[in-house]
């Protein structure tokens, strides 16, 4: 029983920093990048929404990102790991939303996996 759960405290972890590395790429092109070079390289939502919004998007998946790992690997306020994951699944869910009312299916499909190994961590940072 102890190897299953060191198994799965490995998984969690190598999934948890999977998604910090990739909501932390996403979100700092979100902060340096303008819309305009964000729909150029295939983000063409980001027109759809002001500036600031996008920003602020980026904003939320560092702190994600950030929250996904530190809380957990220090031991401080561990609480905030699986609300960090929690966000990351709302935060996918609205993405689903946007790329359907635009007729995306691919950008869809990665939000799915995205807002599953979230709700994976959160689920199992919560229990």
């Amino acid at each position: 029983m102890l190897s299953r759960q060191v198994g799965m405290n490995i998984i969690l972890w190598i999934v948890a920093a999977a998604l910090a590395a990739a909501f932390l790429a996403s979100g700092v092109l979100k902060l340096v990048w303008s819309r305009e070079r964000l729909a150029a390289a295939g983000m063409g939502w980001a027109t759809r929404f002001s500036a600031r919004s996008v920003k602020g998007i980026g904003v939320l998946e560092i702190l994600a990102a950030v929250g996904l790992v530190v809380p957990a690997a220090l031991g401080i306020a561990p609480v905030l790991a699986p609300l960090a994951a929690t966000g990351l699944v709302l935060l996918m869910a609205g993405a689903i939303v946007t790329h359907l009312r635009r007729r995306e299916m691919q950008p869809v499909a990665i939000n799915l996996v995205f807002l599953g190994l979230s709700a994976f961590v959160a689920w199992s940072r919560f229990f």
